[in-house]
């Protein structure tokens, strides 16, 4: 008798197979998902990215100058007799700064002032000289003019005698002869006595220039023994002061510098990459410690030293109460104006014209790393160029530990 046995299939294989199959699966899930991980948001600065109109500013450094500056210098060599005024005083025109000490001028100075007066009373004796001279010879005019009145009065009597049948017609051609005579004379006389005074004032001329260029030449050095005392020239204060007491200068030697304390101009320095957009013109904010002047960019130097170039600024209206040549200042100068522009508040982590790596909001909690990049900072705004849209949420800070992940969770407080 043959029996057929039924064969059970084993299931024991296939829940083998399924538990293999779901390890491996969760084990590719584990590979392929991301380990997201949580920050609270305390810990994290959320920064708004706002659209709008956007004023760029150039923030430069730097600090006030004079705008009048005046050179001492030695207008005739001397030694440094007195010192008045120190560096940081304040001065006005007449001031006295120091007294510089020459003898040999001040005896050339009474050298030339006798030789002067020598040369005033040679003038006005040669004056006088001339004076006589130019009688006599009018004497000699005049004698011969009262010759001619002879001679034609002694004509005048011939002819009456001649009328009357006394006088010679020879005596009254010798008496008409002497008549001409004397008015060639007195002709010729006058012409002489007119180059003769031309000639007195050629000379009296001449004597004059001489007298004048020794006036001249007291009178410079009068004006330099007077500049033996060094004044200020204008108000403001000694910035410095080039000598000691006791010491030689020669002529034209530099011996300080005065500047000005209400006239000043600020100088700023411009980051170079900005120069090129700053206007002659430009409106510019410069601010102290105790306050802010506006003024407008006066002109922009081509050099370029250590990354800045300098660019003068003057300044209009009333200055802050602590401002002094040399002082500090912060400027910021207009650049342009950004029609719909794209900018985030200024904050620490957040560089401008860079290009950095920022996890931003993209909603329920999450953000994603993305590239952003930033140009210019202006007035406490960085202008946003690419990787962000408006509205949108960037947080300011990068850790080290975030940069491994695309995404991160936010968790909100409560």
């Amino acid at each position: 008798m043959q029996i057929n046995l039924e064969k059970k299939s084993s299931k024991r294989g296939w829940y083998m197979a399924a538990g293999v199959g779901a390890l491996l699966a969760l084990s590719i899930y584990s590979l392929n998902s991301e380990n997201i991980p949580s920050v609270s948001a305390s810990e994290v600065q959320l920064l708004a990215v706002e659209q709008g109109n956007m004023n760029l500013y150039s923030q430069a450094f730097g600090e006030f100058f004079s705008a009048e500056e005046r050179l001492l210098t030695a207008q005739s060599m001397g030694k440094v007799a007195m010192i008045y005024q120190r560096p940081g005083a304040s001065v006005k025109a007449d001031t006295p700064i120091l007294l510089l000490a020459n003898p040999e001028l001040q005896q050339e100075v009474s050298h030339e002032q006798g030789e002067l007066l020598r040369q005033q009373a040679a003038l006005a004796s040669f004056e006088l000289e001339q004076n006589n001279d130019k009688l006599d010879f009018e004497g000699q005019v005049a004698d011969i003019a009262s010759a001619l009145e002879q001679a034609e009065m002694e004509l005048a009597v011939l002819i009456e005698l001649k009328d009357r049948g006394v006088s010679a017609s020879l005596d009254i051609k010798r008496a008409e002869l002497d008549v001409k005579l004397q008015k060639r004379r007195l002709e010729f006389e006058k012409q002489k006595l007119v180059q003769f005074m031309e000639m007195q004032a050629l000379q009296l001329q001449q004597q004059k220039i001489e007298v004048q260029q020794q006036e001249q030449r007291v009178a410079l050095l009068q004006t330099q023994l007077q500049d033996l005392q060094i004044t200020a020239g204008i108000e403001g204060t000694l910035q410095s002061l080039d000598v000691e007491l006791g010491q030689n200068v020669p002529q034209g030697a530099s011996l300080g510098k005065v500047g000005s304390d209400s006239k000043l101009l600020a100088r700023l320095r411009v980051p170079q990459h900005q120069a090129d957009q700053i206007q002659l013109g430009a409106d510019v904010l410069v601010q102290t410690r105790k306050g802010e002047v506006k003024g407008k960019v006066n002109r922009v130097e081509s050099v370029v030293t250590n990354g800045t170039v300098l660019a003068e600024v003057g300044l209009e209206g009333e200055l802050p109460a602590d401002a002094r040549p040399a002082m500090s200042v912060t400027g910021q100068i207009f650049l342009q104006s950004l029609q719909q522009a794209l900018y985030v508040a200024q904050a620490p982590g957040l560089r401008p014209r860079s290009q950095l790596q920022r996890f931003v909001m993209t909603g329920e909690g999450l953000a994603e790393q993305r590239t952003i990049e930033l140009g210019d900072i202006s007035q406490g705004h960085l202008q946003v160029l690419s990787g962000l849209q408006a509205n949108e949420q960037v947080i300011a800070q990068m850790p080290e530990q975030w940069a491994s992940h695309q995404k991160i969770q936010i968790e909100q407080k409560g």
